[in-house]
């Protein structure tokens, strides 16, 4: 996938924020899908499979943050590049996105050309730096970290993690014991994106909500670490 034969799909409740997107995007050489509310664009995502899917928060019938949530716990859309597009400025509301799965979030008003070099910025990062492509299989006691198949099976249980989690438990996890600051994680998994510190706080509260507390140490002041017996 490139960036000339990208498919996206934007979901918001203003035509003329979708007239405007549209044109840039097609312009550029994105094929464009269009919806005006959270069930809508799940239907059209199911069929048009896009490569990116930006979603306005403040939607009818189904909100962004609910329509994300619903997009990330199908497999299908495990490496869907998510956005949010809002007009709330307020970080609660930016840790609320990243909290179940977008991968970046812009505020309005509409800038076309920062939105389309957000977007360019995550079409690059995921074809250059897919921390899990082509890895190896992560065994630590009762716990298997798939990389190829971006899956985590803890015990007998298979658990799918959004893209981002999945790369951040594996970023650490393939280094065990080592200490990670939350810049350099942020650097290596977010890349050119622009996101809060917090986030990785957020994404780390997640992980040891779905795998246990016993893998993942906060080193206060400083980072993270994850610690297991890895099985030989």
């Amino acid at each position: 996938m490139t960036m000339n034969n990208a498919k996206i799909l934007i979901a918001d409740d203003n035509n003329d924020i979708l007239e405007l997107l549209t044109y840039n995007f097609t312009k550029e050489g994105f094929s464009v899908r269009t919806a005006s509310n959270g069930e809508e664009c799940i239907k059209i995502a199911f069929d048009f499979c896009p490569d990116i899917i930006i979603l306005d928060i403040m939607m009818p019938k189904m909100d962004g943050v609910e329509t994300c949530r619903r997009l990330r716990s199908n497999p299908l859309f495990k490496n869907t590049f998510i956005v949010f597009l809002t007009a709330r400025i307020e970080e609660y509301s930016e840790l609320a996105g990243f909290d179940v799965g977008a991968d970046d979030y812009i505020t309005k008003p509409i800038k076309p050309r920062i939105i389309l070099s957000r977007v360019q910025a995550l079409l690059r990062r995921g074809n250059i730096t897919d921390l899990a492509k082509d890895k190896k299989k992560l065994s630590f006691e009762d716990l298997e970290i798939l990389g190829e198949e971006y899956l985590v099976k803890k015990g007998e249980n298979f658990i799918h993690l959004p893209k981002k989690e999945f790369e951040l438990l594996y970023m650490i996890a393939s280094n065990p014991n080592r200490i990670f600051r939350r810049d350099e994680i942020l650097d290596t998994v977010w890349g050119e994106v622009n996101v809060v510190d917090r986030t990785v706080d957020v994404h780390i509260r997640r992980l040891r909500e779905k795998i246990g507390e016993d893998f993942i140490h906060t080193v206060k002041g400083v980072g993270y670490k994850f610690t297991g017996r890895a099985n030989r």
